[in-house]
């Protein structure tokens, strides 16, 4: 019996996608390894979302090349969207692989597999419209015991001018709500506490006539037990129903993210992004009226294509006027195959996009310690995750609002929800002590 090893990168998407390959090539007769020196077959899950994480990829093949020259009968493959996104390219580059498999043919893998057994290269990366893996239950060999992901949705109908995206995983379709409750069932029966609800846009999920608040609500009452968390969504699709079964139900997350990429409105135009600054600020005007402890996380892009000095000023203000808790911030790295890079020319030069990103991340620190600063003397009712990297006798977990919090206590604690009271912070932490 052959063994696999699986490393995944990028979006919690692609750990869910890993977990429905463990299980589909378990169901096959192929058994699970954690060590890759042990194992007859290596997959790497990709992201293609960014030139460096792409640049990782490869770096990573050449190293588990060696392992190879010292046995010639393993095999080597990379699955998901850079197999998807770059196709024939990567066998070129990277001779020593064996198969591509994209993220829509999954339950083909064991035929692939076999393929390759005959000396041959694969690659399979035929799109889907209606695959969802719906009836795959994940196995989940790498998690705390306590959160966990749950993929509704697979796809993207948005074509933000610079995403790959729709490309390399399809259009948009939702998941069975019954093949949904299931899975959470099985979650809530194995002991999980906390479940992220993931998708590419999950606010514009729809499965017949149940829309995404409908499945919140469906999931909260269900399982009143276990804390819901989501991502990630897209302001244009936020709506007036999913802020209220926000506020309804208190074991749903306070705590949103909601992506803006440019406080520019000729840029978010160029990036096809279909809202403008003022409609994106009324849906945030919305949420912190409905909810007024949530808190508001956020993806800025600097350095697009024909970004000027007063775009990027203009996103500096956007920051300042929403202070939002935490962003993912990046360079804009132009994908081939998107809008963007058959449109608009990647003319931001580099020292530019370094600039302005470090100054974009100098200020959302300070905004985040302001914030964090506010939270002392609060106490949160805080899922405890496991041990502090930083210190063995401190454990730590988050709040509904999604904010890490350290504090002195025991790892018999992990998956249980105590009352911490916050006594400090630093600009990403706040540091507290079990209040009974």
């Amino acid at each position: 019996m052959k063994t696999f090893y699986i490393e995944t990168y990028g979006c919690q998407m692609n750990i869910v996608d890993s977990e429905i390959v463990t299980s589909i090539l378990l169901r096959n007769g192929y058994l699970y390894s954690d060590s890759i020196q042990n194992a007859d077959i290596i997959l790497l899950n990709t992201c293609s979302i960014r030139e460096h994480a792409e640049d990782r990829v490869k770096a990573r093949i050449r190293q588990i090349n060696s392992l190879k020259k010292s046995n010639p009968n393993i095999k080597i493959g990379i699955i998901g969207c850079m197999a998807e996104s770059l196709k024939e390219k990567l066998l070129n580059e990277l001779p020593m692989l064996d198969l591509l498999a994209g993220p829509d043919v999954y339950r083909n893998l064991p035929e692939i597999l076999s393929e390759v057994d005959r000396d041959n290269k694969i690659i399979n990366t035929m799109l889907s419209e209606d695959e969802t893996y719906s009836d795959i239950l994940p196995t989940r060999y790498d998690t705390n015991g306590i959160s966990a992901y749950v993929s509704i949705m697979r796809g993207c109908n948005n074509f933000c001018s610079y995403c790959v995206v729709p490309y390399t995983r399809g259009r948009e379709r939702s998941r069975n709500v019954e093949s949904i409750v299931d899975e959470v069932t099985s979650l809530a029966q194995q002991g999980f506490k906390e479940i992220t609800l993931l998708g590419q846009n999950v606010n514009s999920y729809n499965y017949i006539e149940t829309n995404f608040p409908l499945l919140l609500n469906i999931l909260a009452e269900q399982f009143p037990q276990i804390l819901f968390r989501f991502a990630t969504s897209h302001p244009k699709d936020l709506s007036i129903e999913l802020i209220e079964t926000i506020a309804k139900y208190q074991n749903i997350a306070k705590s949103f993210h909601l992506p803006v990429q440019s406080g520019s409105d000729a840029i978010l135009k160029k990036m096809n992004r279909k809202y403008t600054i003022d409609e994106y600020l009324e849906k945030v005007k919305l949420l912190r009226s409905a909810i007024p402890d949530i808190t508001i996380s956020t993806d800025i892009i600097c350095g697009f294509s024909g970004e000027t000095e007063d775009d990027h000023k203009q996103t500096i203000e956007l920051m300042k006027e929403v202070k939002y808790f935490f962003a993912f911030m990046f360079k804009y790295s132009e994908r081939p195959n998107t809008v963007a890079s058959r449109k608009y020319a990647d003319n931001v030069d580099e020292q530019t996009k370094t600039r302005r990103l470090n100054e974009i991340i100098d200020l959302q620190q300070k905004i985040s310690y302001e914030l964090n600063k506010q939270d002392i003397g609060k106490t949160y009712k805080v899922l405890v995750e496991g041990t502090s990297k930083k210190n063995n006798k401190e454990i730590f977990g988050r709040n509904s609002q999604n904010k890490v919090i350290v504090f002195p206590g025991d790892i018999s604690m992990k998956g249980e929800f105590v009352n911490v009271e916050v006594v400090d912070c630093t600009s990403a932490t706040l540091i507290g002590r079990l209040k009974n």
